[in-house]
């Protein structure tokens, strides 16, 4: 049975099985006081009956023949009741039985009371620490009400008590993992609003001066042409943040759902490029494709062109004139990678391992375009995906970022 997998339980059935040894234990001394006393009263009746009979001159024979007689007679019964000895006559009457039920009571009564007392001392000590035990998981469990995870209930032995104990431990981590997730949320929605606010001011302050510039200018063509373009480019930068972070809060909300498909990898590639490559002549830096025309990747169409040209940009941005950005990819019955190559500034050792994380700019990035957005876009992109998005820099010698996906049959 289940029950008797604990050991406090085990320990308490073992004890039991032990008592009732002893209960047994008694009944067979009282048993075998029973059969002394008895033998004893009788040696001491046959011995007074033999001295008295000797007494009387009856033959030795005839004495002998009479304790080993078996056998009541009619006549002989009569004799006993004409002497009081009938069998109705309660023990009491006689002598030896009376003195038989007394060492009998007082043994029986010792041995009861003794048993007992082992009894009732065994059953509290159980029922003591099986108390301890309920009030140490009731403090335990109080402190998850109250939100308090540092400590657990008690686990280290196995039984059903310990069984649902387990499951509310299980329960309880549930719950603490709700909560730490609810906090996550509500930090993250905390800083996502931060963030936007933070970012929107710049733009919002620039598109607010330029108004004003046009309004005032309104007798300068020149002037008002001006501001309005530079109003559209921060309108243009406003709606690209916007877009971006409303973009990486649907990945961390876990609300994207990518729809994986077979596409072909020179395809992405063509889509990605598709609005660099002007910006790219006009800033007089030249791009480049390398790799299989035939190759096909497994993934999410519209959001891998996204992480791809994102890291395409992001070359741009840290490319002096002259540049050169390479795009390349190699397939295998393993891998795919996509690799994003180019020559400018590189990445500054202090700088590497920070380069995903939201809005951070470099010290040195202070004159490059983007908001720093781009690459932890990319990246919840692409693990999002299963892959993996890393990145390879020395400075002054471009900087390499590998899109690495398993390939999928």
């Amino acid at each position: 049975m289940n029950i008797f997998y604990e050991k406090a339980t085990k320990r308490y059935g073992i004890f039991l099985g032990l008592f009732c040894a002893a209960l047994l234990l008694m009944a067979s001394g009282g048993g075998w006081l029973q059969g002394e006393l008895g033998k004893e009263s009788q040696l001491l009746f046959e011995k007074r009956m033999v001295s008295s009979l000797l007494d009387s001159g009856i033959q030795e024979k005839e004495i002998a023949a009479a304790l080993n007689n078996e056998k009541v007679t009619l006549a002989g019964n009569d004799f006993m009741e004409k002497l009081g000895r009938l069998d109705e006559t309660g023990f009491w009457m006689f002598p030896s039985a009376r003195k038989e039920m007394y060492v009998m009571f007082f043994f029986l009564a010792g041995g009861a009371v003794v048993l007992s007392a082992i009894l009732m001392a065994g059953t509290f000590v159980f029922l003591k620490k099986r108390e301890k035990l309920y009030e140490k998981a009731d403090k335990v469990i109080k402190e998850y009400q109250e939100g308090d995870f540092t400590h657990r209930l008690p686990r280290q032995e196995t039984g059903t008590i310990y069984h649902l104990f387990g499951g509310i431990d299980k329960l309880a981590t549930a719950l603490k993992a709700k909560n730490e997730a609810e906090h996550h949320s509500r930090k993250f929605l905390k800083n996502t609003i931060s963030d936007i606010s933070h970012q929107l001011k710049t733009p919002l302050a620039a598109l607010h001066m330029y108004t004003e510039i046009i309004l005032e200018e309104t007798k300068h063509p020149d002037k008002v042409e001006e501001f309005a373009k530079k109003s559209m480019q921060s309108l243009d930068r406003m709606e690209r943040l916007i877009q971006m972070l409303l973009k990486i809060v649907r990945l961390d909300a876990g609300s994207v759902s990518f729809v994986k498909s077979p596409c072909r990898i020179s395809e992405l590639v063509d889509l990605a490029c598709e609005d660099l490559k002007t910006r790219a002549e006009r800033e007089e830096k030249s791009l480049s494709f390398s790799g299989d025309e035939r190759s096909v990747l497994l993934c999410d169409r519209d959001w891998t062109v996204q992480a791809l040209g994102n890291l395409i940009k992001n070359a741009l941005d840290h490319t002096e004139k002259g540049g050169h950005i390479k795009v390349s990819w190699k397939g295998s019955a393993l891998m795919t990678r996509l690799t994003v190559t180019d020559d400018g500034k590189g990445i500054a050792p202090e700088d590497i391992h920070h380069i995903f994380k939201r809005f951070y700019r470099s010290k040195n990035a202070k004159d490059s375009q983007g908001v720093g957005l781009g690459l932890p876009l990319a990246k919840s992109i692409i693990e999002g995906q299963g892959g993996i998005l890393s990145v390879q820099s020395v400075p002054g010698q471009g900087a390499v970022f590998t899109l690495s996906f398993l390939t999928e049959t």
